[in-house]
């Protein structure tokens, strides 16, 4: 994922950057569960990327996002729908393993929607973020971070 930019530099970027990172390696096992039919695992692990990504989202949207909505509205707007649309599909899990046949492909299609979303951020967003807020802004992220908290646990020193 991104590096080249210095934004990881940032505490703010760089849990953003490690919960996009543990919900990537978990779409493996998800593609591993659906060719073997496994729908437990499948199910339960799209309740791990949606935990992991409950605190993301909130730090984005209520710290990051409308930091930067009014420089790149429809930018913003097109991200915050894409989080809508993945969380519907992840939220199918969250009772148990769905009965429908055709969840397993879409979550598979979430999955990679999720995987261009995440680009988007790491490649786009997070760059025009370290080079557009203000000191003043970042703290306002920090802020919504520490209400949220993080699913993952804190980095090794």
């Amino acid at each position: 994922m991104c590096e080249y930019c210095g934004c990881q530099s940032l505490t703010s970027i760089d849990e953003l950057t490690r919960e996009h990172d543990a919900v990537v390696a978990l779409f493996s096992r998800v593609r591993t569960a659906r060719g073997t039919g496994d729908t437990v695992t499948a199910a339960g692990l799209a309740r791990r990327i949606a935990a992991v990504l409950a605190p993301h989202t909130q730090v984005e949207e209520h710290g990051l996002f409308p930091a930067m909505a009014a420089e790149f509205p429809d930018r913003i707007a097109a991200l915050e729908a894409e989080h809508r649309r993945i969380e519907a599909v992840l939220a199918e899990a969250a009772d148990g393993v769905p009965a429908d046949p055709a969840r397993p492909d879409r979550l598979l299609d979430v999955l990679a929607q999720l995987r261009e979303h995440i680009l988007k951020e790491q490649d786009g967003v997070f760059p025009a973020a370290l080079a557009t807020l203000t000191t003043e802004q970042w703290e306002a992220v920090e802020a919504v971070r520490a209400r949220a908290g993080s699913a993952l646990p804190p980095p090794a020193a």
